[in-house]
């Protein structure tokens, strides 16, 4: 055959081939054809295992026909062309897999958290065959919110615009403030058809076992999908389609677009390609999704694709979710294993009665050292937060077993510091986001307190109170730059205050903290004060603290030393991009809070404190739980370290004794801080000469320079002070039973007397 003639020929069947398939996928295919890899497959390596025993478990009753019911209110397959058989009732075989799920977030929930405490029951006994069963049964998901998956894996049919494409299709993502093109909260179909679709590559060969959906995020929209079917495929090309005992099984998504809702299938779907194919939606919206993907990586002999962020970590701790008895008694196992440096002791109770555990780790502990600062980490003021917590828990059996295997760099840092971790600042909330799991709590369940309260965001506003000071200098209610007392009307008792925060300020106020992180989720970012914009009618702007400067590199300590939260080439978690910034943001040009535990502990306390965005995920999948301890390991111990650096010393009289609330001063800084029941203070400073002044009501003021170096470790700035001149005068006069006269009144009573005179 001559060359031109072969030409005609392959011409001839590339143009058969896209004739062969829909108009709007003709684009799609092509590129497929160019641009992906077949992957041949493999026989699934459980085929040929003898079956487990069921669950012994009772289960729980099935509402009646809950697995059948396809028909809507409003005959949506009339409005969509939908075939009638689809969304015709099923008989059911008694002796179908009840793994079958098609319920809300609330119901499915049960099987889920079931399944997620699998590794739980190993741990405590249970049998291996019964744990093998329930990890078999379940899988974690593929990544999709923790943005495992990337941008290049999520495919669609259409799309409505950019903002709107596949890669916005992720469980729990949020829109922008604005909704606009480039940031949105879902996929969302050009066109309301049952034939679009959203596809993920796993990019190896996946057992598939679930999905869980959303709708659209918006604050003026109502868009979400109400069933739909699953397909999967090994070349993206010949799909197969997910069955029953009745042919092509259609799965019942959303009915609101917020809360997720996760439909097992009754038999997992093995292949590389997963498509969700929405045969349904709500009538007065459009064709809309957020998904998550439950699968397991099947083994892949020819190690064709390595997950980016495959990982495993040396360390021997106990990876998984802790309810709160579960959390109280690893911390009693870790005062257990350390007893000379840990103390476990509670700083309150929450609204619905659960005490609030803290640990303390220092050489001595249950005693304040002088010269010795605290340090603070605390997690789950949002209750739905977990990640937070769990890392604070294995950062407390880490140090413990670090310091027993006498690790140098850990032994330095709990004898020269006093540490203290409380991990469940609002143990209500995470009650009820742990009921529901990892991936069925939605965006907000046991965000606040039991009574409706985000303890973030409940402290006084006392931003306000210094900034109308400072405009109005002639004010006759002067107030402090620093340690400026709560005002009267939060301390009524029909304040709207939850007792967590009230337990959390009387913590602070008892223990003289210098530097604290408030560990969160949701982003991936260090946030730093203020969070509270100057400018009024403004809800973004920078605004900066006198030590600004100190509190950016306290920022970007942690930053910086995270596996990701500096890496330039990673996505936005939703609709900010805080890469320009190194991965941190000033609070306020972020979003404006009053009242935030930043801003408190920076203007009411001596301590400066951040807050530390975790993950784009909340709530994780214990499975993740390995690889998040890896990213934030060394940054949660360099950001500790960070208290160590300014100038440190201790304010004494003439006869050696400590000088309590005595007031350290740098110049060019406009904030101030105490010094400690014993004299001693910590002022966190970045290198440089500074010109430092202690000063105290009967003392005569004193000021050194103190020079900060690049080197860990705070410059010792000690202050002895003398008395000043009035404060001799009046204890010589008290001691002889005679006051010292004041002028004031002095000058009236000479005015008294001439008046009458005349």
């Amino acid at each position: 055959m001559t060359g031109n003639g072969l030409i005609l020929l392959m011409g001839t069947i590339l143009l058969h081939g896209c004739l062969a398939r829909p108009p709007d996928e003709q684009d799609y295919y092509h590129q497929e054809i160019l641009t992906r890899d077949h992957y041949y497959a493999y026989p699934d390596p459980e085929e040929s295992q003898t079956p487990l025993e069921p669950d012994p478990e009772p289960e729980e009753p099935q509402e009646p026909g809950m697995e059948v019911t396809y028909e809507t209110q409003d005959t949506r397959d009339e409005i969509y062309r939908v075939s009638k058989k689809d969304f015709q009732p099923k008989k059911i075989n008694k002796k179908e897999d009840k793994t079958h799920v098609q319920m809300p977030a609330k119901n499915g929930s049960k099987k889920s958290e079931k399944n997620k405490k699998s590794p739980e029951k190993l741990v405590f006994g249970a049998t291996e065959e019964n744990a093998f069963q329930e990890v078999r049964e379940s899988c974690p998901p593929l990544g999709l919110e923790t943005l495992k998956v990337t941008d290049f894996q999520l495919h669609a049919s259409t799309v409505k615009r950019y903002g709107l494409g596949a890669h916005r299709g992720r469980l729990n993502i949020q829109a922008g403030v604005n909704e606009n093109d480039l940031y949105d909260g879902a996929w969302c179909a050009g066109r309301n058809d049952v034939h679009q679709w959203i596809e993920i590559d796993a990019r190896r060969l996946t057992k598939f076992t679930g999905v869980i959906t959303q709708g659209r995020n918006s604050l003026w929209l109502s868009d979400w999908v109400t069933s739909y079917r699953v397909m999967v495929s090994n070349d993206s090309h010949s799909w197969v389609v997910s069955r029953n005992e009745s042919g092509e099984m259609i799965l019942q998504a959303n009915s609101e677009k917020e809360i997720p809702v996760l439909n097992e299938l009754p038999e997992p779907l093995i292949g590389r390609y997963i498509r969700i194919n929405p045969r349904s939606w709500y009538e007065d919206g459009n064709i809309c999704m957020r998904v998550e993907i439950l699968g397991c990586p099947l083994p892949d002999p020819n190690n064709y694709y390595h997950r980016r962020n495959e990982m495993t970590t040396s360390d021997n701790l106990d990876f998984r979710h802790h309810n709160y008895k579960e959390m109280r008694q690893l911390m009693k196992v870790v005062n257990e294993m350390c007893p000379s440096i840990t103390r476990v002791y509670n700083i309150g109770r929450s609204h619905q009665g659960l005490k609030l555990y803290a640990m303390e780790m220092s050489d001595n502990p249950g005693e304040h050292e002088v010269g010795e600062p605290e340090f603070r980490y605390m997690a789950g003021a949002h209750g739905n937060e977990v990640l937070g917590r769990e890392l604070l828990l294995l950062l407390m059996q880490f140090l413990c077993q670090e310091y027993q295997a006498g690790n140098k760099r850990i032994r330095h840092l709990i004898t020269n510091t006093r540490l203290h971790f409380l991990p469940a600042v609002n143990p209500d909330g995470f009650e009820k986001a742990a009921d529901l799991g990892s991936e069925l709590g939605g965006w907000s369940l046991g965000r606040w307190t039991s009574d409706g309260i985000d303890i973030n965001n409940n402290f006084p506003d006392l931003n306000s109170l210094l900034w109308e000071a400072e405009d109005r200098p002639r004010n006759i209610r002067r107030v402090p730059n620093h340690h400026i007392p709560i005002p009267e009307w939060y301390q009524h008792e029909n304040a709207t205050v939850a007792m967590e925060t009230r337990a959390l300020i009387t913590w602070m106020e008892k223990i003289p903290f210098v530097l604290g992180g408030n560990l969160q989720g949701g982003e991936l970012v260090v946030s730093y004060p203020y969070d509270m914009v100057r400018s009024p009618w403004k809800t973004q702007e920078y605004t900066e603290t006198p030590d600004d400067h100190v509190f950016r590199w306290l920022a970007y300590s942690y930053a910086s030393t995270h596996r990701h939260m500096t890496d330039s080439s990673r996505r936005p978690c939703h609709s900010e991009d805080f890469n320009k910034e190194e991965g941190t943001v000033n609070g306020a040009s972020w979003h404006t809070v009053a009242g935030s535990i930043n801003d408190f502990s920076y203007l009411h306390t001596n301590c400066f404190e951040i807050s530390i965005y975790l993950d784009c995920d909340k709530f994780p999948h214990a499975s993740e739980l390995p690889e998040q301890w890896e990213n934030n390991r060394e940054s949660l111990i360099v950001f500790m370290e960070q208290v160590h650096r300014g100038v440190k010393g201790v304010v004494r009289d003439v006869y050696g004794r400590g000088i309590a609330s005595a007031i350290i001063s740098v110049e060019g800084i406009n904030h101030d801080i105490r010094t400690a029941s014993d004299g001693d203070y910590w002022r966190l400073l970045n290198p440089g000469e500074y010109a430092v002044t202690a000063r105290a009501e009967g003392f005569t003021p004193s000021t050194k320079n103190c020079a900060v170096g690049y080197e860990m470790g705070a410059t010792r700035c000690d202050f002895i002070l003398a008395k000043s001149n009035l404060a001799r005068i009046k204890e010589i006069m008290q001691k002889f039973g005679k006051q010292p006269v004041s002028m004031s009144l002095r000058r009236r009573r000479i005015r008294f007397r001439m008046g009458h005179q005349a």
